[in-house]
């Protein structure tokens, strides 16, 4: 319905030469956004040029609160960096603690077992080496003492050649052990 009135005074309007109601809204209105436009338009070039006015002051204020900022980043860091560094250190001592102490008792297990073999086996241990060590020393002295000692007497003249006498192992095995002694191995 309402396009067929303005139907009707456009054709009214077009036969008397004056403008419709329609027609003069439409003007204004178009008129209304061009203005608008306008100043939105105007507007948007006098933000660009205060923005490009005080562009590098804001740029350069930018710039300081970021290097600040990262300023302090960098020291929270460093500081949660040490942290981290002397905890995995004190982490570090005690597991080579404890692995020391383990491989020590390992040792020490090794060391009893080997000696226990060798014993089984009749292979004198380091003690038992020592303690002949410290017997063939007093026994070395005391030869070397009793042959610098004086003879007490005088030998008798020789009497006619006894039959030779039969030596026993254990009086060999001495007149070894005088004869010759032993170099101990240093």
């Amino acid at each position: 319905m309402v396009k067929k009135l303005q139907k009707l005074a456009d054709k009214q309007g077009a036969a008397t030469g004056t403008p419709s109601v329609a027609q003069l809204f439409d003007n204004q209105f178009a008129s209304s956004v061009k203005d608008s436009a306008q100043q939105i338009w105007q507007a948007g070039l006098g933000a660009f040029a205060k923005a490009q006015g005080e562009g590098g002051k804001v740029f350069e204020s930018l710039v300081k609160e970021g290097v600040s900022i990262q300023r302090k980043t960098q020291a929270a860091a460093e500081e949660k960096l040490g942290e981290v560094s002397s905890k995995m250190t004190k982490l570090s001592d005690d597991v080579q603690a404890r692995a020391g102490q383990q491989w020590d008792k390992l040792e020490s297990i090794f060391e009893e077992r080997v000696a226990k073999a060798l014993g089984k086996l009749g292979v004198p241990s380091s003690k038992d080496i020592d303690a002949l060590i410290h017997r063939i020393d007093a026994l070395s002295a005391n030869v070397a003492r009793l042959s610098k000692a004086p003879a007490a007497r005088k030998t008798a003249p020789a009497k006619t050649a006894a039959a030779p006498r039969k030596t026993t192992a254990k009086t060999a095995s001495a007149k070894r052990a005088v004869a010759a002694p032993r170099k101990r191995k240093a």
